[in-house]
């Protein structure tokens, strides 16, 4: 069988998809609810062409092909219903992607990542952070107006984080000492899609009151799965600059359910693709149906996940961190960074 793409002549393989007949040609063809080999349903719509034989537009992942097809996968209506695709889906998606107090920094520093360590007594680690920022001894903190603070999304519960304090401190836990070269700290990329949370709500405000109680008081607004979230790398690619729409998602943000191993699950992040749910036995579901579904996992089905399904997801919803910073709140099932 023989169809046309983007003016191409193309023989299609049997049981191929749109997609993959566009992939194996080269070319690009952008997805969030589909990945090879895993079962999927369309739901994204990021992956959408033309037919220009009839005018539709549907989503390549699941559409098949027919003799004669002439398939257009670029242009300028099908880039903007992609985006405008993209943004429905960043309207259902409560995160930060970094923590405003690391991207305010004049100095540059990974204010959360260093708030991370010090959470969890790494404080050799910390100082690391701290030096690639600083001409240690002099921090400079005493002249900064202190925009990390000013931005903290603690202040908003009750106080900020008291940031130039604790970085005052991890420096005096140690002489001076080389730079760490050999583990560099990547910088954060400013040009990348930067996801905002939003205002917590009354509610969201009480339990955060309770439940984040590091050495630190950091809430860790940094989303743990940033770093292979496709949904950011596709709103970047599509010049999003911030979401079009309102967040509609009623979901309570920065819950993290533990899952197993160090594997979490965030759902105010979940774009409800299904893709855990189609590749997970007895493990997460839907619940509830229209604009009020969302994905769940209950508690006696998360021993059946395991990191094959995290690393299907496209939003950082699901995500698996190195030396679990978390901690589990057994009474309440709520977890707190």
């Amino acid at each position: 069988m023989k169809i046309w793409l983007n003016k191409l002549e193309c023989e299609v393989r049997e049981g191929e998809t749109l997609m993959a007949t566009a992939r194996r040609k080269g070319l690009s063809i952008p997805s969030l609810c589909s990945s090879e080999g895993a079962v999927h349903k369309a739901s994204c719509m990021v992956c959408v062409v033309k037919n220009l034989s009839n005018g539709q537009i549907f989503p390549s992942c699941t559409t098949y092909p027919v003799e004669g097809m002439n398939i257009e996968t670029e242009s300028e209506e099908i880039r903007a219903i992609r985006k405008q695709s993209l943004e429905l889906l960043l309207s259902d998606h409560r995160a930060d992607c970094e923590a405003p107090c690391s991207l305010v920094c004049p100095k540059e520093l990974e204010v959360e990542q260093m708030l991370n360590h010090y959470d969890s007594s790494q404080y050799r680690e910390a100082y690391h952070l701290i030096a690639e920022a600083f001409s240690l001894p002099e921090i400079g903190c005493d002249t900064c107006k202190a925009p990390c603070e000013k931005a903290c999304r603690r202040g908003t519960i009750d106080t900020a984080v008291t940031i130039r304090a604790i970085i005052k401190e991890v420096v005096g836990m140690f002489e001076p000492m080389p730079r760490n070269n050999e583990n560099r700290h990547i910088k954060t990329d400013k040009n990348l899609f930067q996801s905002k949370l939003g205002r917590f709500t009354a509610s969201e405000r009480e339990q955060l009151k309770t439940t984040a109680t590091t050495p630190s008081r950091c809430l860790h607004c940094a989303c743990a799965g940033r770093g292979g979230c496709q949904l950011r790398l596709l709103a970047t690619s599509a010049e999003i600059k911030r979401p079009r729409y309102a967040t509609s998602s009623v979901r309570p943000a920065m819950i993290k359910q533990y899952v197993n191993g160090n594997m979490w699950f965030e759902q105010a992040k979940c774009i409800k693709c299904g893709l855990c749910v189609y590749n997970s036995r007895n493990g997460f579901t839907f619940k509830d149906r229209g604009f009020s579904m969302q994905v769940v996992l209950p508690e006696e089905n998360a021993g059946h996940v395991d990191e094959t399904t995290a690393e299907l997801c496209p939003t950082g919803a699901l995500y698996v961190v190195q030396g679990s910073r978390f901690k589990v709140s057994e009474r309440s099932r709520i977890f707190r960074p």
